[in-house]
């Protein structure tokens, strides 16, 4: 299997479709829920790639960062059918190698529950003595 990785610069509707998609099969939002939002924080994030298996987004993921010195990977999501095949690993080490291509030295991450493997794999680290923060949703 060929996975042709990408950084994004622009998002055609046929990826804004395909990462709906993603975003409905991870969970992260449910068949009621708008995905709007989707393609316009691709497009604004500091860094977005995509995995294509013959020509289709099977995998994608994202950075946020001030491009100097901080960023957070999120978003990050494969298709079930692509999943166990190294595509995520692939998004991942695509994102860290353009951050630190533009001097981004720390880069964290909150992964969901049973990624932690997936990340420690990848060389990230628990900090200990640093606790996640979130603003409840109203």
């Amino acid at each position: 299997m060929a996975i042709e990785y990408r950084i994004l610069k622009d998002i055609s509707m046929e990826d804004q479709a395909a990462m709906e998609r993603l975003y409905r099969e991870s969970g992260w939002i449910g068949p009621e829920d708008s995905a709007e939002f989707i393609a316009a924080g691709m497009a604004n994030s500091a860094v977005a790639v995509a995995a294509y298996a013959d020509g289709e987004l099977v995998g994608m993921g994202r950075a946020l960062s001030d491009n100097v010195s901080d960023a957070y990977i999120q978003d990050v999501a494969v298709s079930v059918a692509f999943r166990h095949h190294g595509v995520g690993g692939g998004i991942v080490r695509l994102l860290i190698d353009e951050l630190r291509r533009r001097g981004v030295d720390w880069i964290a991450l909150v992964g969901a529950p049973g990624t932690e493997h997936f990340y420690r794999n990848l060389g990230f680290r628990t900090e200990p003595g640093h606790t996640f923060w979130k603003l409840p949703i109203e």
